[in-house]
């Protein structure tokens, strides 16, 4: 399976339809610049690709937190759903695992919402485990 990085303004934009099925609440037109300035701040974006159009893809970052050190951060996965049972988000935590091993990173985590159980599934079928809740707060 092959795994592309998106480095340019094409390949970021063959991942629009796939990230706002995750990220519905964004506006199309701004995703490519929006992820241009992520990537400026360490985000990476790694997809699969089916006719010229991203069907899953994968946004991590490195980080470094007291309560657990140097880490990839996975801040986006997802699979369009008409490619998903292909073991592409399976195929995509791999390859974000291999590439914290590589740059010697211990851990990586991820926050999912309370109400996705088939990734969940994914995940502990992967070897997460569920270690803490997450809150936020909107400050008007």
């Amino acid at each position: 399976m092959l795994i592309h990085k998106a480095q340019t303004p094409e390949d970021i934009a063959k991942c629009i339809r796939v990230i706002l099925e995750l990220r519905p609440h964004l506006d199309p037109d701004k995703v490519v610049p929006m992820v241009q300035d992520m990537l400026k701040e360490g985000y990476q974006l790694a997809f699969i690709e089916e006719n010229g159009e991203a069907m899953a893809a994968i946004g991590y970052r490195y980080l470094q937190f007291l309560f657990c050190g140097k880490h990839f951060y996975i801040d986006d996965l997802v699979t369009l759903p008409e490619a998903r049972g292909k073991g592409y988000g399976g195929a995509l935590l791999d390859y974000v695992a291999e590439q914290a091993k590589e740059a010697g990173y211990g851990v990586i985590t991820l926050d999912s919402g309370h109400h996705r159980h088939t990734a969940h599934r994914l995940y502990l079928n992967k070897g997460f485990t569920i270690s803490s809740h997450h809150f936020t707060k909107k400050i008007n």
